[in-house]
Formats: C-alpha cells, structure tokens, sequence
C-alpha cells in the first residue's frame, strides 16, 4: 500500500495513465442523456479549474465552499481546490441562511463553488456579511447570466481563465500537485450539530485513502463498480464513496439529473454497490408499501404471504442455518412473483453490496431489504473516522450489530459503557475548538459518544448515544433510538421521539409520513385540510396506534426492555425540520432542543388527566422567515403487553 499514491491530485493523475479513455470515471445524466468523462477528462476538467483558481489568487490552505447537488463540476471544483494545496468546505444544500453563515465563517473560507441560481444566492447574501468571501463561482448558468459582479464567475469562465494561466505557467498545476503531501489537511467535514453548533472535522488525504482502500478491499470492490452520488456532498458517506473510493478504485460515478429522477435514473444504471443512511432505505419502504397498499387484493395477499416466506428464509440464511425445502421451493416461486420485480424496479437487481451508516437502521428494515435478495450490510463509523471503524462480513451477518472492527482498528468499550475506538481514519482535530478536540481525542483514543458492547462474536452493537440511554424509575433500561427505529418500521411514521428518562413510563411522539398517511386516508374517504388536520384525525390516531401495538409486542418479548412498552403517544401538529432546529440535516434528533421547546407536550405525556394539548408552533422557510400556527393535540393511550 505504500508505493500507492496517497494524495488525491496524485492518485487523479495515477488514474488518468492507468485507465483508457473508454473507461468511465463519471457521468451526469442531463437533459435525459447521459453524459460520460473518462479519467483523462476528469483530470483535464480538474486543472483547467486549478490554474483559474490560481489566477484569481487562490494559495495554499485556503479553504473553499462547496454547495449543491452531486454535479461533476462540484466533485473538479473539490479536486482542484486540493490540487493546489487548499482544502474544500461541503456544504449541505438545504442548510438555511443562519447555518450557512456560521460555517462559512467559521472555517475561512475565501471562495465558493455553487450548483445553480438557488445555491448561489444563498451565498451572495453571506457576501455582505462575510468581507472574507472573496469569489462565488457557479455552474449551472441559467438565471445568473445579467449578473455582473467582479467576484461573481461562471465554472467554465474560471477553466478558460485557467487554460490561458497555463500556457503562461506551463509547469504551475505539477509545481503544486507535488508540494501536496499525504499528511496535509484534505477536507473540513461539519457535523450535523445535535447539541449545538456544527464543528469543523480536520481529515488528511492519508486518512481518506486508507480508509477508502480498506472499505474496498474488504468487499472485493474493483473498478467495474457502478454507483449513484446522490447523498450530500456534505456527508462524510458521500465524500468516502462518490470521491474517497471512487478514486482509489478506478470504479464509475454517476450524478442522476436531479433527486426526484434517482430512482429512475438508478434503473438505467443498474449500480452494483450502494451506500445509504437509513432514512433513505425508510423513505423507499415508505414508498414501495403505499404501492402495495394501492395495488389489487389479491396482489397484497401475494405480497403479504410471501414476505412472510422470505422473512423466514432469511432469519435462517443469518443464523446459517438449513432452509427448509418447503420453504426454498415457496422463495423460488416468490424471487419469480414478487422479489424479482420488486428489486428491478428499484434498480437493484445488480447490486453486489449495499450499505447503511450514519445512524442505526431498525432490525426489521434491515431484514425485509435482506429478504428481498439485496446484501445489505451495516456499518458504523464517524465523519471524526472516516465512517471507518466496523462493517459486517458475508457470512456474517446480525440485524442488531455493526459487525467486527475494520482492519486497523482496535475498539474498547469504557467503564461507563462508551465506545472507544483507534482507527486509520481517526480525525486531526475539531478546526479552531481545542476544547473539543481534547475532550473527544484522548491518548489516540476517540470518544464516540455512543454506548454499546461486543457481542461474543466479536461484533460491536451500538444501543444509542451514551448520554440517551437511561432508566425508566423502575429501573429498566431506556435506549429511545432503539424504540424509535422500530416505531420507523410502519410506512405511516416518519420519525418518532421517545421520552422515559426518569419517568414511569415510555412516551412518544409521532410525526406521520405525510405522503403515506394521506395516500391511505383519500382511499378511505377520510377528508382533511392540512398535516395538521390530517394528523389530528381519529382514524390516523387509531392507525399509528396499531403501528405502537406491534413495537410493544416485539418489546414485550426481550426481557430487558419489555417495561419499556410504550404507554401514551401523541401525534405531532408539523413535520419535525431541520430549519426550525428540531432535528439535524442528516434526521438525527436534537432531544435536548425538542425537550426545551415542546416541554409541555412532554408534560401531557405523563399527566394522566390530560387528553389533549394546546400548542404553537412556529415554521421557519428557507430564507429564514417565520410563521405561527396553533393547534390542539391529542394525547392517546395504548395497550402494552
């Protein structure tokens, strides 16, 4: 592994002499075509962009934002700027104006690289308040062409500006390649701030790329892979995927046209490995459950049936045990019926490894994706690891753990039941918070704020974050993440928060999928206005409380978490967002945040003599303006086992 290059702009050029000019390293689906550049293009696109920056004055360890959806131009822009010994800033691209500020001021950043219109006016309005912000550079044009601002500049006008810097400085973009080294900073990744500001992860090009050749090398991944880059560019799991591995294995990326067309767009590229939070594989159970439920009866009892065939077949195959014959023949008929279909429409049909990471996924998501066919396995790791700490190996795999320690990696549990792990990947330091970095940093050791255990296998099992796991006052232990992803199961709930600390009892409240909700309302002739309105029907009440009954159940049947039933449930009048700081941009929840200002719905939770709630709430839009509502909510028992 030593002789291999170790800096992007070196494993680029590496890449450019090594792969022919028919092989793919990326293609962006627009205007209904795909659009292919091969590894000599993607380095040519590159340096053209670095020379431009070198013109406007770019130096090294400048920093540069980046926004927007997954583009090429997004992917050269974050090249180059490493091309010259600077270090790229992603940014979420529905972050609003308040967090955006924050960042960008925070890490220093002089240039921007943005998608479109949308993204580039976002940072026009930081240009006044931040006089460090010296450039805005977009790609997409349309709308920004009577813009006529010195610091306002086209991609393809900063590459010809870099075509002719070239001609001039022949030997500039090497000069600078090679003064790049493995140990300097690649990129600052954010983290999504559950308790207060993002802070600033400081990564080298050495750690991603080992950490990207060890994911790689653990799944036998080559350079025929195909993937889609759909996630944000701000994700750690994107940044490790889309360019970390992407690079370091030759394999293609593909940029669907827009987020709405990801999963047509997967169709047409057939991806042989995915790597996805669980919100995503939530969302397209959602979606694949409210077809069903559209679909003909006899089709739902098809589905039904053999879903069950499947879910046995596949608590068999991880427990490596014989299928019955009865069993495999009736999975056979079900591949052909029902799993076959259903896994070609969602573009899977050649997956060779899928993964999910970022939170922990619900045991029973995890298993229907597994019954389907689809090898979905689970890791875990921390944009402060590179995502690199524990995946799960074929053969061995368990619903409810992460899998064995990565190679390289040693994990120890703390007395108080924290996870501690030494990684390839282990971060230098938080930027500009000293604090933070020591308190998180310890001896080589990193603190990951998540309680779990190993398993006698050998396997690392995440309960929750530390500080969120607690007891019920009769003692029994409380992980709300745990009960929340299995709330997450049923289509009609898209997130969930459970209270318990310290209390009697489990209560919770539920924000319903929209979408779903209102799909299986209208073919019950149910009428309603708005969400609110929706959720505050008895019908949905009555629905979700059926979705609480099956949690219970499957609570009522583990020892030690069967007091953790749920008892008292109520459905919230809006959306949890991110814009009004309820949850993060990846959907983790801020609990302490939802404790502080829903208060008094938790209140109601635990007064027996409360079957409603009054509240206000307040919305806030992308420009950062609000509005208020009020609303009566109702607080509902349920039966526990």
């Amino acid at each position: 592994m030593t002789d291999l290059p170790m800096t992007f702009p070196h494993i680029l050029i590496d890449n450019a002499k090594k792969f022919p000019p028919t092989k793919a390293a990326m293609r962006e689906k627009d205007y209904g075509i795909w659009q292919s550049y091969s590894w000599q293009d993607y380095l040519e696109q590159v340096r053209d962009f670095a020379l431009g920056l070198a013109s406007l004055g770019f130096k090294r360890e400048d920093k540069m934002a980046i926004i927007g959806d997954n583009r090429p131009q997004l992917y050269w822009g974050l090249a180059g700027c490493q091309s010259l010994g600077g270090v790229p800033v992603p940014l979420y691209q529905d972050a609003i104006h308040k967090e955006l500020h924050y960042i960008v001021d925070h890490s220093e950043c002089r240039f921007a690289l943005a998608e479109d219109q949308e993204q580039t006016d976002k940072l026009m309005h930081l240009k006044d308040e931040i006089p460090r912000l010296e450039y805005i550079i977009y790609d997409d044009p349309r709308g920004l062409q009577n813009l006529k601002k010195d610091w306002l500049i086209a991609f393809t006008d900063v590459q010809e500006m870099g075509r002719k810097f070239g001609k001039e400085y022949p030997d500039y973009f090497m000069d600078e390649v090679n003064a790049v080294k493995p140990d300097d900073m690649s990129i600052i990744g954010y983290t999504s701030g559950t308790t207060g500001n993002p802070k600033g992860v400081m990564i080298t090009h050495r750690m991603i790329a080992d950490c990207s050749r060890g994911f790689l090398e653990w799944d036998n991944l080559n350079e025929k892979e195909n993937v889609m880059a759909y996630l944000p560019m701000a994700w750690i799991g994107d940044h490790i995927f889309s360019y970390g591995q992407a690079f370091c294995s030759g394999f293609t990326v593909n940029c669907p046209e827009s987020t709405e067309t990801v999963v047509n767009d997967q169709k047409e590229i057939g991806p042989t490995y995915i790597f996805a939070p669980p919100r995503i594989w939530e969302n397209i159970l959602t979606q694949i459950m409210i077809k069903i439920e559209d679909s003909a009866w006899i089709k739902r009892k098809a589905f039904a049936y053999f879903m069950k065939v499947a879910g046995r077949v596949e608590k068999k195959r991880i427990a490596n045990e014989q299928v019955p014959v009865g069993d495999n023949i009736l999975y056979q008929l079900g591949w052909f019926l029902i799993y076959g279909p259903l896994v070609d429409n969602l573009g899977m049909s050649k997956i060779k490894v899928a993964y999910t990471a970022g939170e922990a996924i619900g045991p029973e998501i995890f298993e229907f994706y597994r019954s389907l066919g689809v090898n979905l396995k689970q890791l875990y790791g921390m944009t402060e690891s590179c995502a690199y700490v524990s995946m799960q190996k074929d053969g061995e795999i368990d619903s409810e753990s992460v899998g064995p320690p990565a190679p390289g990696v040693k994990v120890k549990i703390a007395d108080n039941g924290e996870v501690l792990y030494k990684s390839p990947g282990n971060f230098l330091g938080y930027y500009k918070n000293p604090e933070a970095t020591a308190e998180t940093l310890e001896d080589g050791w990193l603190h990951s704020g998540d309680a779990g255990y190993m398993t006698e296998q050998g396997h690392l099992k995440i309960i929750d974050r530390a500080k969120d796991v607690n007891k019920l006052n009769d003692g029994t232990l409380f992980a709300p993440k745990y009960i929340e992803n299995k709330l997450k199961f049923s289509p009609y709930i898209k997130e969930a928060v459970a209270h318990g600390m310290n209390k009697d009892y489990v209560g919770v409240f539920i924000d319903i999928d929209y979408g779903a909700v209102a799909n299986w309302a209208e073919r019950r002739h149910i009428a309603f206005t708005s969400y609110t309105d929706l959720a505050q029907r008895p019908q949905v009440y009555e629905l979700i409380r059926e979705a609480i009954l099956k949690v219970n159940k499957s609570l009522s049947e583990d020892k030690r978490l069967k007091n953790s039933q749920i008892k008292r449930y109520l459905l919230f009048h809006k959306e949890l967002n991110p814009d009004d700081g309820e949850i993060t941009r990846t959907r983790k929840v801020r609990r302490g945040f939802i404790a502080e200002k829903y208060g008094s719905l938790i209140d109601a939770l635990y007064d027996p003599t409360k079957d409603s709630v009054d509240v206000e709430a307040t919305f806030t839009y992308e420009d950062g303006q609000t509005t208020t509502m009020k609303a009566t909510l109702k607080v509902s028992d349920v039966d526990t086992f």
